[in-house]
């Protein structure tokens, strides 16, 4: 029996929900993904509830048919990834389904073609990059399903990031070498510039996010409505600039 699941993306200006199905014991490579509907232009408050009503009724299912919610979690905007976050949760909620978050770190490691110790980028803006530090490997049971280890996520400055890439290609073995992996063109070519060899991909979507939650579902890494928060790695302004009370 098939399991219908719904992911959504609202971390950054061109978000995307998508609706996937599969059954039992497939791996990540085995999701089906029905449609990726975007969500353009950063108005997700108001696009995201009528195109996931609408997204299902094109698929002649209503939101009782599904069986789990994925959701990117971040980094990315403050502002977006709390209405991405807050309906995921309403429904989660309402139906009594389990919901699984996902790091686009995590996206952007399992996007390129390398596994093992993988070294994913996000162009974070004001000369920042948000940095994650994976190993990947293939499931030992299973060919189609992905082992996914998370040793660290962290806010670099472009400094700090470049000290960090380099090292990745230092002297080692090139078995231990870290792969560098990002989805911003901008980003691969500064890095490239700096004499630093990095894979540029395709940005993840709400698809990606659906199949890896898959696989995460199957392993029971899931988060309850209240337990759902974002993975914001950098503080908002109103952290930076408060001033502590006298």
């Amino acid at each position: 029996m098939f399991q219908l699941l719904l992911a959504v993306d609202t971390s950054g200006k061109n978000g995307s929900l998508a609706l996937a199905r599969a059954a039992p014991g497939q791996g990540e490579s085995e999701v089906s993904v029905l449609e990726v509907v975007p969500l353009t232009g950063g108005a997700f408050s108001a696009q995201l509830v009528p195109q996931i009503a609408a997204l299902l009724e094109k698929h002649g299912y209503s939101k009782t048919d599904l069986g789990a919610f994925a959701v990117a979690s971040g980094p990315g905007s403050f502002t977006g990834l709390r209405v991405g976050l807050a309906a995921i949760k309403a429904l989660a909620e309402a139906l009594r389904k389990p919901i699984v978050a996902i790091s686009l770190l995590e996206a952007v490691a399992c996007g390129g073609a390398a596994r093992g110790r993988v070294f994913a980028a996000l162009d974070a803006g004001r000369g920042d990059v948000y940095a994650g530090d994976y190993e990947l490997d293939t499931d030992a049971h299973s060919h189609t399903r992905m082992s996914v280890v998370m040793h660290r996520e962290r806010l670099l400055s472009r400094e700090e990031f470049f000290a960090e890439a380099r090292s990745a290609e230092a002297d080692l073995p090139e078995s231990k070498r870290k792969a560098i992996i990002t989805p911003d063109a901008v980003l691969a070519e500064i890095v490239r510039a700096a004499g630093i060899q990095i894979e540029l991909i395709e940005y993840p979507n709400s698809g990606m996010i659906a199949r890896l939650a898959w696989g995460h579902l199957q392993r029971g890494q899931t988060v309850s409505p209240e337990g759902l928060e974002a993975n914001y790695i950098r503080r908002s302004d109103a952290e930076i600039f408060s001033k502590p009370k006298a």
